[in-house]
């Protein structure tokens, strides 16, 4: 099998598999300007967090202050809601950009992979470094993949993230 490694939202073309690519999506009634601020959005308890959060300049910024966060400004629960609220992110994107899902589609049966270079906790969850990691990101794009092909998605009809 073939493999599809990613990281930096600025590759070609398989950098729109980051959560840091620049692509606006709906989810939960609010226009979010990437994915990741999508997901970080529901991780924080109070919502001053939040707001200061979603205020972040860039992506990488945001994601790097949510990571910081103190136990008592996470929401209760988010270490096993967090992958839930991933995987629905992810549909929504896929499924609000014909041109995303089409990438995602087309990447047929290739392994996918966040290969981060930065070795970290979090890249070793959601990712891989150096071969060692969870890759619970490339994990929830293979789901997805295989949900939207079993759909019957393909590159000309647009799904909402309702189905």
């Amino acid at each position: 099998m073939s493999e599809i490694r990613f990281y930096r939202a600025s590759e070609k073309p398989f950098g729109v598999f980051s959560n840091l690519y620049r692509r606006e999506i709906e989810f939960e009634g609010e226009t979010f300007a990437t994915s990741e601020h999508a997901y970080q959005a529901g991780k924080p308890r109070k919502p001053a967090v939040r707001k200061w959060l979603m205020e972040a300049p860039s992506p990488a910024l945001l994601a790097m202050a949510a990571h910081g966060l103190y136990y008592w400004d996470v929401a209760p629960g988010w270490s096993t809601s967090k992958f839930d609220r991933m995987r629905a992110v992810l549909r929504a994107k896929f499924t609000q950009h014909p041109d995303l899902r089409k990438l995602l589609l087309g990447t047929g049966d290739a392994r996918l992979v966040e290969a981060a270079t930065a070795d970290s906790q979090v890249n070793r969850l959601w990712g891989e470094v150096n071969g060692v990691g969870q890759n619970k990101l490339g994990e929830l794009l293979m789901e997805l993949r295989a949900e939207l092909r079993d759909q019957g998605a393909d590159t000309d009809t647009c799904l909402t993230a309702a189905e």
